[in-house]
């Protein structure tokens, strides 16, 4: 079972992060899903309804994001972190993006939680998954553009396998090689925060509701964390 990973030096700049890790195996993405359904459209209705509305860019949960892709030299309002650009896109259409049951569930958690997420079918992963520094060397394919090659920025927080870059700016996009279709049966969904201290219970609250989400639809689904002092678990 391949290792996930978090760097010291990544650990040691961001010391209250906590990341949930939900691995789902035996899934089935092509059979209803309900409660996912469901889900998605009573976020909808909520904001219709003006009873809720996505966390912005003021928001301490988006904040703080910010402030680290300055960090090692991004522009978050260029690139931005996916919570924000996937709440900036619910506000402005009002419909979240249907792409298949596993990507629609976590992108509703992510959403009304205010926290990043993130997926890779482990049948496409080469080895173990690192969240590290990039030195610049590493490929990275973008979803949706299977020609087109990149190389992160030095200094840049990725997640990487033993071969390719998974996600780049730590959360903004993620790899095509390694995307979740309804056709992925093996797959490990990413919840992460910054400030444990503060938002660790809406962190956990997330991770319970995705894994009830997953479920239903899988053999078996676990759920683990990662932080500076417990920084490897498998998946």
């Amino acid at each position: 079972m391949p290792a996930l990973r978090l760097d010291p030096a990544v650990a040691n700049a961001h010391p209250d992060t906590l990341i949930a890790v939900v691995t789902a195996t035996g899934l089935r993405g092509r059979e209803p899903w309900p409660h996912t359904d469901a889900a998605v459209q009573q976020l909808e209705q909520q904001l219709a309804d003006g009873t809720w509305q996505p966390a912005d860019e003021d928001d301490p949960r988006i904040e703080a994001w910010h402030t680290a892709y300055r960090s090692f030299g991004t522009n978050p309002r260029r690139i931005r972190p996916s919570v924000d650009a996937l709440g900036r896109r619910l506000a402005k259409k009002g419909t979240l993006p249907r792409i298949n049951p596993a990507v629609d569930s976590y992108n509703t958690v992510s959403v009304r939680h205010g926290l990043p997420a993130g997926a890779f079918d482990l049948d496409h992963v080469t080895g173990d998954i690192d969240i590290r520094h990039a030195d610049g060397t590493e490929s990275f394919t973008p979803l949706g553009e299977p020609d087109t090659v990149e190389n992160p920025n030095p200094g840049e927080i990725i997640y990487t396998d033993a071969s390719i870059v998974l996600t780049r700016h730590w959360n903004h996009r993620d790899a095509h090689q390694t995307c979740v279709t309804e056709n992925s049966t093996h797959v490990a969904f990413v919840l992460e925060t910054l400030h444990a201290t503060r938002d660790g219970h809406h962190l956990k609250t997330a991770a319970t509701e995705l894994q009830d989400l997953l479920a239903p639809h899988a053999e078996r689904t676990t759920l683990h964390y990662l932080d500076p002092a417990q920084p490897e678990t498998t998946v």
